[in-house]
């Protein structure tokens, strides 16, 4: 939903530098990027067709680079894979520039949102992002939780070194607080896709009712 600058916006909005046209948040996943059926829809070259998405959790909203983008996604100049937002920030998908807005200050949540703070994910970079995208991949593919992808799978699909996987593991045990033990990897994708940080990408069948 878009309305003109100026115009009272109650919900968190997104204002875009070019044009000044706003976008409110109203759902609770929104999609950004230069192809038919986005509910954001940038002109720019630079953005790709599904670029990112945007999360409401609670009074929160995090930032999710889908991995599909040539020219990835920064927040105030850094780049991410997923990142909780403050009010004020200038996010940019490849060369486009928005800024969020209408986001509630720390001041202003109450204990309610305590829970929901708790599980929001660390800062994510794209890469990390990725490794966990294709250790989960399997578990999203099937009704039920199967066993995530190894190391191995992961740096085959994401041809790097299996020794850079494992580094990046090792960060992401430490960032999401998975302890050392058995079952590591499963505790890391379950910590995942139970946040919703990695969801499943939309099929040709969503887009086009997405776009109906």
């Amino acid at each position: 939903m878009t309305q003109s600058e100026g115009a009272n916006v109650d919900a968190p909005y997104l204002k875009i530098e070019d044009s000044g046209d706003v976008f409110e948040l109203h759902g609770d996943v929104t999609t950004v990027g230069r192809g038919d059926g986005v509910d954001v829809k940038l002109a720019d070259p630079s953005v790709s067709r599904l670029h990112a998405e945007l999360i409401r959790r609670g009074p929160y909203i995090y930032l999710s680079d889908l991995g599909l983008s040539t020219n990835g996604t920064r927040v105030n100049g850094r780049p991410v894979g997923r990142r909780v937002l403050a009010d004020g920030d200038v996010i940019t998908f490849g060369m486009a520039r928005v800024r969020i807005n209408g986001i509630q200050s720390p001041e202003e949540m109450t204990d309610e949102t305590v829970e929901v703070r708790r599980i929001a994910a660390p800062d994510l970079t794209r890469r990390e992002l990725e490794v966990l995208t294709s250790l989960c991949r399997p578990a999203l593919r099937q009704d039920a939780f199967v066993a995530p992808a190894t190391a191995h799978d992961i740096a085959e699909e994401l041809v790097v070194t299996e020794a850079a996987v494992k580094q990046h593991l090792l960060r992401l045990y430490q960032k999401f607080r998975i302890p050392e033990g058995l079952n590591r990897r499963a505790r890391l994708a379950n910590e995942v896709v139970a946040a919703g940080i990695v969801r499943p990408l939309p099929t040709d069948d969503d887009r086009i009712r997405r776009a109906g």
